[in-house]
């Protein structure tokens, strides 16, 4: 994403000049100190006031919570670009942020004000989000880019699913599979984007030879490969079918990255990240399909879906992007490249933790430190970078 050439004339914080500033700096600091908070949980050594049973508010938390707003952060940076309309500024995007912040407010304290209560809160956020990139793409006459609307949609269902699920069933097995399979799709529509365009340039200028193949035939059958596999794993999680269709997903995402030219990346950290991070889209897939033919636990192939896919892509593209909208050199500093360590850390951590239960616990610790170290130093590397102006030219 590069930034769009005009501004209206802005002259508050800058953390409120573009969508990315709060969303990234506020999503990374609560993915963060969500982990540190769950752990103790899930050991029995702290209660919240939420209406979701423990593993619920996690998987919520995770899913609802810090995913929502990177992917609000960055689809409110990129749609002016497909647009050529204004970012959101100011106010509006103040209002955004607190509607945002209300929902993890009203979802931890649930159990005092009510879980429907809280659902509206919650579900409210979606909605404005939506209804904001909606009126942009639609004035901007952007049509291709309205399936994004299509996934912030199912998003939306799978949050409503999973209040009424943990409240009516108190098991949120929908809620789950709508929210991962709508970020799974987004992840391999605007990573399918970004990957090749970003890995094109870098090797067009610094490592010319073999570069990453155009967009085809290939990637659109992969891409419903997926969409069918994740479609019946929704609804039908377990079964030979299901299965098979998930490693035939898989193995076609494997072959799709494989055609990006990501193994001459090397040098360019930026780049190479985003294909570590698609990796775990192939392995999740393949996994989740072994656990729907009951030859593995389920957590192996879900974990390498959110803490790998969505974990590692999103520390990615936050990087990347606060980088160049801020005017700043697109180069990983050394801080940067610890940080990928850290989440790559946990993100395999959490998939070893669910293939191997002998060592959970050792696993999980680790897996829980490096996702907090992580993000939180995210946060903190990055703070000039959200809270100061973008630099001059």
């Amino acid at each position: 994403m590069a930034p769009i050439p005009r501004l209206r004339d802005y002259k508050g914080p800058a953390l409120l000049s573009y969508g990315f500033r709060p969303f990234f700096l506020f999503g990374s600091l609560y993915a963060g100190l969500a982990i540190l908070a769950w752990l103790p949980m899930f050991y029995g050594e702290l209660s919240l006031s939420t209406a979701f049973a423990p593993r619920d508010w996690h998987i919520h938390e995770m899913l609802y919570g810090y995913l929502t707003a990177v992917v609000t952060g960055f689809l409110l940076t990129a749609v002016p670009n497909w647009t050529g309309r204004l970012p959101l500024q100011g106010r509006p995007l103040l209002v955004l942020v607190l509607v945002w912040a209300a929902g993890r407010v009203a979802v931890t304290v649930s159990a005092w004000i009510g879980w429907e209560l809280a659902a509206v809160i919650d579900n409210a956020f979606l909605l404005l989000v939506a209804a904001a990139l909606g009126r942009e793409i639609l004035k901007g006459k952007n049509w291709r880019n309205l399936k994004v609307l299509i996934a912030l949609a199912v998003l939306f269902v799978g949050n409503v699913v999973f209040h009424l699920e943990s409240h009516f069933v108190s098991v949120t097995e929908y809620g789950t599979r709508l929210g991962i399979a709508a970020t799974m799709m987004l992840i391999m529509l605007i990573g399918g984007r970004i990957l090749p365009s970003f890995t094109r340039n870098w090797l067009a200028r610094a490592n010319p030879g073999r570069l990453p193949a155009p967009f085809g035939t290939f990637d659109i059958v992969s891409m419903v490969a997926a969409g069918v596999a994740l479609l019946a794993w929704t609804f039908m999680p377990f079964g030979p079918l299901t299965g098979a269709l998930l490693i035939a997903a898989g193995l076609l995402q494997a072959a799709r990255l494989g055609r990006w030219a990501g193994d001459r990346t090397w040098r360019d950290r930026l780049v190479l990240i985003l294909h570590v991070a698609y990796a775990f889209v192939p392995l999740g897939f393949v996994l989740t399909g072994l656990a729907a033919l009951e030859l593995l636990p389920t957590g192996a192939g879900i974990h390498a879906w959110t803490g790998g896919a969505m974990g590692v892509m999103t520390l990615a593209v936050m990087s990347r992007a606060s980088l160049g909208h801020t005017g700043r050199a697109l180069v990983a500093s050394t801080a940067t490249q610890i940080l990928y360590g850290f989440v790559v850390v946990a993100a395999l951590a959490r998939v070893c933790a669910a293939v191997h239960p002998a060592w959970s616990d050792p696993l999980l610790h680790l897996a829980g430190g490096a996702w907090a170290a992580a993000f939180i130093g995210f946060a903190i590397a990055y703070w000039a970078v959200f809270t100061r102006p973008r630099l001059s030219a």
